[in-house]
């Protein structure tokens, strides 16, 4: 998580909210990593678990990333979610929860749906106080325009 977080602090270089992404695979290998980059890629899916995932997928040479666990610095969004449970991701550990938009379990459960073929097993809160002040830092500094 601690990579995480240190990826979610390039985000705010270019305007983008501070979220991180880490990949491993089952052995713990990182795989992939991404941060945040919806304003510097002027791309609504540059989220930083979708850009992590494109890169596990890009160095593995398949989509399927079963047996990897996701880190992310906030509980991730339905897109985020979505691409999660198609990835076949097999864990998500996250440090804040989202209560605006979080679908691992503060708005929605998608990684744990019935209904979906696949189910994430979810982890939460891991230097969640760390993560939250990383964002209320940001947040604070944009209201203030610096």
């Amino acid at each position: 998580m601690r990579l995480a977080l240190e990826e979610a602090a390039k985000a705010p270089v270019h305007a983008d909210i501070p979220v991180g992404a880490i990949l491993v695979d089952a052995s713990g290998l990182e795989i992939g990593r991404g941060h945040n980059e919806r304003e510097s890629q002027a791309d609504p899916t540059a989220h930083a678990e979708v850009q992590a995932l494109r890169a596990a997928a890009k160095a593995q040479g398949a989509w399927h990333l079963g047996g990897s666990t996701l880190y992310a610095t906030l509980e991730p969004c339905p897109m985020c979610a979505g691409a999660i449970v198609n990835a076949r991701v097999s864990r998500v550990v996250y440090a804040a929860r989202d209560p605006k938009a979080g679908a691992m379990e503060s708005l929605f459960t998608l990684g744990r749906d019935p209904r979906l073929n696949h189910r994430v097993q979810v982890t939460s809160g891991v230097l969640g106080a760390e993560a939250s002040a990383q964002l209320t830092g940001f947040f604070a500094a944009l209201r203030k325009g610096t």
